[in-house]
Order: C-alpha cells, then sequence, then structure tokens
C-alpha cells in the first residue's frame, strides 16, 4: 500500500486590463495510483504593487515571480509588457481611498 502526494499547477489563467495571473495548485493524494483526494489552493498576482508616501508620492513595485513555477515566469515576462504595467501604475494612482 503506497500513499503518495502530488502537487501541481493545474490551472493558469491572465485575467483583466491589467493581465492578472491567476494559479490553481491541486494536491492529489493517492493510494497505490488510485486517487483519494484532490484539494486547491489559489493565488493571484499582479504586475505591480503601489504605495502612496506620505509626500503624496507614489512607490511602485514590479512583482517578483522569481518563486513561481518557470511557466508563470514566462508568462509574466510575456504579458506584463511596460505598456500594461504602466497602465497599472496610473490605475493604482486614480484609486481613492
Amino acid at each position: 500500500m503506497a500513499i503518495t502526494k502530488e502537487i501541481i499547477e493545474d490551472k493558469i489563467e491572465v485575467v483583466g486590463d491589467y493581465k492578472t495571473i491567476q494559479v490553481r495548485t491541486a494536491t492529489v493524494i493517492k493510494e497505490d495510483g488510485e486517487e483519494l483526494s484532490r484539494s486547491f489552493h489559489r493565488h493571484a498576482l499582479e504586475c505591480v504593487s503601489s504605495v502612496k508616501n506620505d509626500d503624496d508620492s507614489w512607490t511602485h513595485t514590479d512583482t517578483d515571480v522569481s518563486g513561481e513555477s518557470t511557466e508563470v515566469q514566462g508568462i509574466a515576462a510575456t504579458v506584463w509588457t511596460t505598456t500594461v504595467k504602466n497602465a497599472k501604475k496610473a490605475a493604482n494612482e486614480a484609486v481613492t481611498i
């Protein structure tokens, strides 16, 4: 009786004007090759995060995807163009809280 645990990225989606990358990871538990359970975890990655400083200036930081899979890194490099990042920065600055 062999019980195994496998973690796979089973869905990667690019959504919205600012190309948010949504990643779904499945954890699959199997016994002798037969699936016993499957659970999911999701996380989303935006191309830029922005913080308004005390002097009303903004600090924009590109999202670090170095901890993501090579597939997610490749998608980010492709869809997060300078145009998309600049649009996201402008959108972040336009939000009033």
